[in-house]
């Protein structure tokens, strides 16, 4: 299923199911109940909901897990790294699905990335100085990473330069003094 648009929904607040959605519904209806009730308003629904959905490798399912990673919940950030230890090797059919995903959907993720460094910066800056090492910011990273590897090209950054490349100005080298023997 590629080219097919998917629309998420920004919060659902009907009641959740009960521990066993549906004993009679098939697999792919399980997976799409638990791709809506990723979005709902309790965060501890939408985690568990999510977690069930990391295991999925159905293209449908990667949109629902990428705008997880880019809100607020670092508990939510987290569960994803666990639930999707594939992301991170390269070569590997998660990170293939992922990446192409997001060479698809380049607009979706770039809004996704500026909201995770938004979140970033208005609840877990005190905790996580930098974003690149915030939960949201390792995920956005590895997602990157996923792109680049199926683009065959270096993917846009939405977020902050890594920690040494934002404390070096662009012009530091220009600055610096020549070192002695070097010529000008």
């Amino acid at each position: 299923m590629t080219g097919e648009s998917v629309d998420i929904p920004s919060r659902v607040y009907d009641e959740e199911p009960g521990e066993c959605p549906g004993p009679g519904l098939t697999g792919t209806q399980r997976l799409i109940l638990h791709c809506l009730y990723s979005r709902h308003h309790d965060g501890h629904v939408r985690q568990r909901h999510l977690e069930a959905l990391l295991p999925a490798a159905e293209p449908w399912v990667v949109p629902y897990v990428i705008q997880q990673a880019g809100e607020y919940v670092r508990e939510i950030q987290e569960a994803i790294r666990r639930g999707l230890p594939g992301i991170a090797v390269p070569h590997s059919p998660r990170r293939r699905l992922y990446g192409a995903f997001i060479v698809r959907n380049a607009e979706f993720f770039a809004r996704t990335e500026r909201r995770a460094v938004s979140y970033w910066a208005c609840y877990h800056r005190a905790e996580y100085p930098v974003f690149g090492a915030s939960p949201g910011g390792v995920l956005m990273a590895e997602f990157r990473a996923a792109a680049t590897e199926c683009a065959g090209t270096a993917w846009p950054r939405h977020t902050p330069r890594p920690v040494a490349a934002a404390l070096t100005p662009p012009c530091a080298a220009a600055a610096r003094p020549p070192s002695p023997g070097s010529r000008p």
